[in-house]
């Protein structure tokens, strides 16, 4: 597999994903949405938020237009519609960065000041874009567990049941 097929492939998992996620989440009630269960982002709303966030951080970081954050559990929107809204631009800001980027770019260096460590970091453009898929997947992981505790059916999240999975991208 080329490796623009291949993030590009990330990037149609991440919004399904995220489409999926977000509809199981409209039949959810708000204050169960925001129910402290003990993850890291305490519940599903924070953690939703968190990605949206960090997904913001680094498209930021990729396109050198800032993206200032006081912390990592910032909230962005307090309201899920809202929220729902923000992610599909952000799911499509980073659709059209894949679908206008040139594999010559992957080597390029992305300069950023660690928030976490308060240094700079230089990583190619290809390890950030890795990171940032691998990221989601990791807390898409932890709200589908969060939706189980709350008694909901988050569906198939496989990569392989994606519509076109296996056809579109080889």
């Amino acid at each position: 597999m080329h490796e623009m097929s291949f993030l590009r492939l990330m990037a149609d998992h991440a919004r399904w994903m995220n489409r999926k996620l977000y509809e199981v989440c409209a039949g959810i009630p708000d204050d169960e949405r925001k129910r402290d269960l003990g993850a890291f982002f305490r519940s599903v709303h924070g953690t939703l938020n968190h990605l949206q966030l960090v997904d913001r951080l680094w498209l930021g970081r990729i396109t050198g237009r800032e993206f200032r954050i006081r912390s990592l559990d910032q909230q962005l929107y307090a309201d899920f519609d809202e929220l729902r809204r923000e992610r599909e631009i952000t799911d499509g800001h980073i659709a059209d960065l894949i679908s206008g980027l040139k594999p010559s770019r992957l080597p390029d260096p992305v300069i950023y000041v660690s928030f976490l460590k308060k240094t700079e970091v230089t990583l190619p453009l290809g390890v950030v874009l890795t990171h940032l898929f691998h990221h989601q997947t990791h807390h898409r992981g932890q709200i589908t567990t969060l939706i189980s505790q709350l008694g909901h059916d988050f569906g198939d999240t496989d990569l392989i049941y994606m519509p076109g999975a296996k056809t579109e991208y080889f």
